[in-house]
């Protein structure tokens, strides 16, 4: 083992954060650790964390990894953050946080979202504007419902961060940001890679929060040492360098070895993502798609569903049944579910844009209304959601020649046939589940040294594919899922209409 390649990756998620320690020259995994977080709920749809939490459950996680790794933290040599994208965290000029973060999944700011998207000039306006279009789970419509609903806190308001710029500067006493994750906030145009003023000065014509913005940096550029106080709480070298990090979905790119045009990168988390490197912006994208800047220096489209593991989640308590026994059930029905189909939207949809519907099964009789089909549909149905994706990417010029597939659901050999099949792609799964928190950890390495490996090498060495896990596509089943996605589609129209 090297002691002069060690690296720390963090990936502050909605559900946790996970620490992670890599020897960029083995390219081994020496170390993982996790601490959970909780959500803050209630009505219209509000979904916010304590950043304080997020500071606790980075100190518990990297302790578990450095402890399960074997090494002291004096090795590590630089530091990697990943966290979930569009928070909004607002701090006072002392560097205090203000107010609970407002979250990727909040809804609460919808109505600020649509006047928002009125005044652009709609999703075209949006989209010639900023080069994406704006939803309701970015950053900017949590500044205007916060200008609503608490105006005193936007007038304390020094600086406006998302989560993974707070930690950053928790770690370094910097307040940056990187075009990744900058990409999210509806505030940020894509194409020039500048933050939007004048959008900002529009919700505050005073000028307040455009002078709270933090400086853009570039993805290999690091933020800086970390801070002598915070190194000794966490038992780590104080010469250990921060690099710009990113959004979850960014460092999961990297993680995965997507930093190439071809490849797809595939979650099945409790929502599910879907994207792609492309060395240009894209040129007309789709509304439905998001054209983020990746961290890497490129482009990084992509597309999300609010519906995925959560669905087949429910679904499995409803019966009562264990993971096992869940795709034991769905294994025990045949494609297409012998017709019954689910509409997944239980918490509505952003892709397809139906953020109003709900979930309902069609196609049932008294002779097809089984445990077992009802099981398999609702792995079918969410996976035609990411199929509808992919099809939106491709319809923009970008290749799919193999699906990488993470997430909880991508352990099941099942869901896997049925991604492959669906897709009519192989797919194959990374070793390191714990993908964005290895791409932290993978671009650390890249932004310590100006003579370190390029980030080709370094996904070369660390990034390494399960031949267990690999899966190609069956012509049968391929012809048939490409009748049952279109049904699909015809349900789909008929909600639309």
């Amino acid at each position: 083992m090297s002691t002069t390649h060690l690296y720390l990756g963090i990936d502050c998620g909605t559900q946790g954060t996970k620490a992670l320690i890599l020897d960029s020259e083995s390219g081994q995994v020496l170390g993982l650790g996790s601490a959970p977080h909780t959500l803050i709920q209630g009505a219209q749809g509000r979904r916010e964390q304590d950043p304080g939490q997020w500071l606790d459950a980075l100190q518990h996680a990297t302790r578990q990894a450095l402890t399960q790794a074997g090494i002291s933290g004096q090795q590590i040599q630089g530091i990697g953050v990943s966290a979930q994208q569009h928070g909004l965290v607002l701090l006072d000029s002392q560097g205090d946080v203000l107010r609970p973060a407002k979250l990727w999944c909040d809804t609460e700011s919808t109505g600020e979202n649509n006047q928002l998207l009125e005044w652009l000039g709609g999703e075209t306006g949006s989209l010639e504007r900023l080069g994406l279009v704006i939803a309701p789970g970015y950053t900017v419509s949590k500044l205007l419902w916060t200008k609503h609903h608490h105006p005193q806190i936007l007038a304390r308001t020094a600086h406006i961060l998302l989560p993974h710029d707070y930690l950053n500067f928790w770690l370094t006493g910097r307040c940056c940001s990187e075009y990744g994750d900058a990409s999210g906030t509806g505030y940020f145009n894509v194409r020039t890679r500048q933050w939007d003023r004048e959008l900002l000065h529009h919700i505050d014509p005073d000028g307040h929060l455009e002078q709270a913005l933090p400086e853009l940096i570039e993805p290999r550029q690091p933020i800086g040492r970390i801070r002598p106080l915070i190194a000794q709480l966490l038992g780590l070298n104080p010469d250990a360098v921060v690099s710009s990090g990113g959004g979850d979905n960014m460092m999961a790119a990297i993680g995965t070895g997507n930093i190439e045009p071809g490849i797809i990168t595939m979650s099945l988390g409790s929502s599910g993502t879907v994207y792609a490197f492309d060395p240009q912006p894209q040129a007309r994208p789709e509304a439905s798609v998001a054209s983020f800047c990746s961290s890497t220096g490129g482009w990084l489209p992509l597309i999300c569903t609010l519906n995925l593991t959560n669905v087949t989640g429910a679904v499995r308590e409803l019966f009562g049944l264990s993971l096992e026994g869940f795709n034991q059930m769905a294994r025990q029905a045949p494609a297409g579910a012998e017709g019954v189909s689910l509409l997944p939207f239980l918490n509505g949809e952003r892709v397809p844009a139906l953020p109003d519907a709900t979930g309902n099964f069609q196609g049932l009789t008294l002779t097809n209304m089984t445990q077992a089909n009802l099981c398999r549909a609702a792995i079918e149905g969410t996976t035609y959601g990411l199929r509808y994706g992919l099809d939106l990417l491709r319809r923009n010029g970008l290749q799919s020649h193999v699906i990488r597939l993470v997430g909880g659901g991508s352990k099941s050999p099942l869901w896997r046939q049925l991604v492959a099949d669906i897709m009519a792609t192989p797919v194959v799964c990374p070793e390191q589940s714990e993908a964005a928190a290895l791409g932290a950890a993978i671009q650390a390495a890249w932004c310590v040294a100006a003579d370190s490996p390029t980030l080709a090498d370094l996904c070369r060495r660390c990034v390494r594919l399960d031949p267990a896990g690999e899966t190609r596509p069956e012509a049968d089943n391929v012809r048939a899922y490409e009748h049952f996605y279109q049904r699909y589609r015809l349900q789909v129209a008929a909600l639309t209409e």
